[in-house]
């Protein structure tokens, strides 16, 4: 038999293998457009309710909170001159009580004639005078489906191409199928392989039916599996373990990869808990900061790690979580006052220890999710600038008392002149990337992962080397795909809270995977930040895959037909009454609301 595999076997093994990376990359191509499809296909929104004017004319309610006023980004826009900007709110807490808060505290707004200067309870007919324009709200007890419903790609289908493309990564360690080497790397796929099986099967325990955001997820995994079983193939068993245990935190061993997603997404799905934690989740980020300042470890300059005997973890990823939920949480509470002070602070509070550990690259995408929260929320384009400007300053100061830092900036753009030092890594970089080709090398021919931090900071130019710049750009285009969806979601999210939120992690996650990618290739300045799931490192799959959950946390997507009722036949549009608008000739009902759409 052994004379046989090498006589006729060995000789076709490079072929073999080849075809194997083609088939990988097709297949993953099709797997993304495949998420794509079920992602972004159709228009998924709840309404929660309507509006009407006093001549009939409908506007549906597709969010817990709804900005009433003449502000083009208002939920419910009167461009009408009595109108403030930003002048009612009108809300819904989980127990389904509806509620209006006048912002404009000099005129308020009229609730069945009677003038209200502060929050009080909505019921179905009411009339919210806004400015002198009278609306009539009728709520509805279940969301109802909005827009037509579409036929999305199954999730098991996507899931049985998943574990073919692991079978088929595995198999591209055949040449390693040593006594040493198999047992790690078998382990590493078909464990993998069998967590993504296990995480469907308590998602539609759940009744959590769409499974394409973590079938993304697990793809990305997957490369990243393959990467480290190339550099170090024992190095899989600790993976393995950091991916199914979620990462280890002061010595005690944390929870399964998908309990984060779960348990992260059934806090989010309540939104008062999600609220209540804001406070202690921000003590217990800053407490963790401040300890890994005194007690950290320096490992490649930055001073981020915490290690408990043979464990060691990385707080700024875990705080990462905690950054999103309390700046999210923080600015959904305060729609009358905009107040940005806690937030701000807690920002210039995280990006400060991040600093003195000298981590500036995790410090730059915790100001960029602090910049993108803040804009959601406030709108105020001119706030930002300011910030961003000092930010800059900064910046520069940091810069001007750390010389180490600017070196980096020396080679930026020079890498080719600094092959033999400082632009070692990025010279390496590009040089196996290019030699990669469109489908790779392979694992047993590539000569990157032998450079430093190759399956960390340069985890994209290893992927392009052995397995080839398609597979590489799929990785990076299914990041942006989740990016995608949570600027989708953040339209159809029920609470601002999980729009803001799912905007911030995506935030997080392009902004990482642009420093990481753009950085192996010397497009920008080598910052040291990992490529989401998938460079090595249990701190970082926790983070990515808790992150991940406040994506989950705003999709409100579901089988209309199955899971959500269709609308009583008692809710109709009452008929017309005598109002505002009837006295004054001229003003078109278009031009008093805004572009909202009509059922």
């Amino acid at each position: 038999m052994t004379a046989f595999l090498q006589q006729y076997i060995s000789p076709a093994l490079p072929v073999i293998l080849w075809l194997g990376r083609t088939l990988v990359s097709g297949l993953a191509v099709w797997l993304l457009v495949r998420c794509c499809l079920s992602l972004f296909r159709g228009k998924d929104r709840e309404s929660w309710g309507f509006v009407t004017l006093s001549n009939g004319a409908r506007y549906e309610i597709y969010h817990w909170e709804n900005v009433i006023g003449r502000a083009k980004r208002s939920d419910i826009r009167i461009n009408f001159p009595s109108v403030s900007r930003s002048h009612a709110i009108l809300s819904r807490d989980e127990a389904g009580t509806w509620r209006v808060n006048p912002l404009n505290h000099s005129s308020g707004v009229l609730l069945n004639g009677q003038r209200t200067l502060t929050t009080a309870d909505l019921h179905p007919g009411d009339s919210i005078a806004v400015g002198g324009v009278e609306l009539f709200f009728f709520p509805s007890d279940k969301p109802q489906p909005s827009g037509q419903p579409w036929r999305r790609p199954g999730p098991v289908g996507g899931l049985w191409l998943l574990t073919f493309i692991q079978l088929l990564l595995w198999a591209q360690f055949a040449p390693n199928f040593g006594a040493e080497n198999i047992y790690p790397i078998s382990a590493g796929f078909f464990g993998l392989c069998g967590l993504g099986w296990v995480l469907y099967a308590v998602s539609r325990k759940l009744h959590r039916r769409q499974f394409d955001l973590e079938t993304l997820a697990l793809l990305l995994t997957t490369v990243g599996f393959a990467i480290t079983a190339a550099w170090d193939p024992g190095a899989l068993y600790k993976q393995l373990a950091a991916v199914t245990l979620g990462g280890s935190m002061m010595g005690i061993l944390g929870m399964l990869i998908f309990i984060p997603l779960c348990s992260v997404a059934y806090t989010l799905g309540r939104l008062h808990l999600a609220v209540k934690l804001r406070w202690p989740v921000a003590a217990a980020a800053a407490a963790l900061l401040a300890f890994n300042v005194v007690m950290g470890e320096r490992i490649f300059g930055a001073k981020n790690w915490i290690s408990v005997g043979p464990i060691s973890f990385q707080p700024s990823e875990l705080v990462k979580l905690a950054f999103i939920l309390a700046g999210a949480a923080t600015l959904d509470r305060l729609f009358a006052k905009r107040n940005l002070i806690f937030t701000v602070l807690f920002s210039a509070y995280c990006v400060g220890c991040l600093a003195l550990m000298s981590d500036f690259g995790t410090a730059l995408v915790f100001f960029v999710a602090f910049l993108c929260i803040a804009f959601l929320r406030t709108g105020d384009l001119a706030s930002i600038v300011m910030m961003t400007a000092a930010a800059g300053f900064a910046g520069g100061l940091v810069l001007h008392f750390k010389p180490y830092v600017a070196q980096r900036f020396t080679v930026w753009r020079h890498a080719w002149e600094f092959t033999q030092t400082t632009g070692y890594q990025q010279s390496r970089t590009m040089s196996a990337a290019a030699s990669g080709g469109l489908f790779g090398t392979g694992p047993e021919d590539a000569w990157l992962k032998y450079v430093g931090a190759a399956n960390t900071d340069l985890v994209f130019g290893v992927v392009s080397e052995e397995f080839g710049l398609l597979l590489a750009l799929v990785c990076v285009a299914a990041v942006i795909a989740l990016a995608a969806f949570a600027l989708r979601a953040g339209d159809s999210a029920r609470s601002s809270f999980y729009a803001i939120a799912a905007c911030g992690a995506a935030s997080m996650l392009v902004f990482q995977t642009s420093l990481n990618v753009l950085g192996a290739v010397d497009i920008l300045p080598l910052t040291g930040v990992t490529f989401p799931f998938v460079s090595m490192g249990g701190s970082s799959m926790l983070s990515c895959w808790g992150l991940l959950a406040y994506l989950k946390a705003a999709d409100v997507r579901r089988p209309p037909e199955k899971e959500i009722s269709p609308p009583p036949k008692s809710e109709k549009t009452p008929e017309r009454q005598e109002g505002f608008f009837d006295g004054i000739p001229g003003v078109p009902v278009d031009e008093i609301f805004g572009k909202e759409e009509r059922s």
